[in-house]
């Protein structure tokens, strides 16, 4: 699995969404963890996106999480990594946890794509643009100005036009996790969502609230489901408290 990484210590697998790579995810969360001590941040594409190939085996997303699992444990080298996602990523990180909980060292979801999505709004910007862009932009971004465009321009844009479509097709069609059994993800977790999320909403990822021991929830104004480019600085202050919390827990067992 083709991924990037920056520095050293504390394993951080970072998932990206469907129909980009990693270099959304890095471009966005690389800001605020890059001054971090002693945490090694992972950006992997995940299987038909990037330069990540999705072979004829892989054909649903339980087949991703399995591809997945086997990659943590190779970065991790037996150290229990941290997991951070946004949307599908987040779907595939929550998975990640609840199959192994005693294996990860603490679980970040942003804007999750989630089986139990509801109540989404309509799409709604807070700075609207009718020429900026395409489609594509303005429906993805709540924060429609130049600045915000050219990082749709360079960080998502490149690897949607890299996404592998028939691949992704044959997984969509099994695109649902089978069901984990057991308990709770009992580690530090964070939970944020964009009030204005079109895509999946943010009800569902508060739903989530009740179910993790440990979670810490956020629901930020002004952000949709491109939240990690519309508020980096609140998304960087929740990420360190986040870190701060998963510092030297240890799984139970």
């Amino acid at each position: 699995m083709h991924h990037v990484e920056h520095g050293t210590g504390t394993p951080l697998v970072v998932l990206h969404g469907a129909g980009v790579d990693h270099r959304e995810t890095e471009a966005c969360f690389e800001p605020a963890l890059q001054d971090v001590p002693g945490l090694r941040r992972v950006y992997p594409d995940l299987p038909g996106m990037g330069r990540s190939p999705a072979p004829d085996s892989i054909r649903s997303a339980d087949d991703v999480l399995d591809a997945l699992l086997v990659f943590a444990d190779e970065i991790a080298s037996g150290a229990p990594p941290l997991l951070l996602g946004h949307s599908a990523g987040g779907y595939f990180a929550q998975a990640m946890a609840a199959r192994r909980p005693e294996r990860v060292a603490g679980l970040a979801l942003v804007c999750p794509m989630l089986p139990g999505t509801r109540d989404v709004p309509q799409h709604r910007p807070v700075i609207r643009s009718d020429i900026l862009g395409t489609d594509d932009f303005r429906s993805y971004f709540v924060i429609q100005t130049p600045q915000m465009l050219d990082r749709y321009d360079r960080f998502v844009a490149p690897g949607a036009a890299l996404a592998n479509v028939p691949a992704l097709e044959r997984i969509g069609q099994r695109w649902e996790l089978a069901p984990a059994s057991g308990t709770a993800y009992p580690g530090p977790t964070l939970l944020v969502a964009g009030r204005l999320d079109s895509t999946v909403g943010y009800a569902a990822t508060a739903d989530l609230l009740g179910h993790y021991p440990h979670a810490s929830l956020a629901v930020l104004d002004d952000a949709g489901h491109a939240l990690p480019h519309e508020q980096p600085e609140l998304l960087r202050a929740l990420l360190r408290g986040w870190l701060s919390r998963a510092d030297g827990w240890e799984a139970p067992g």
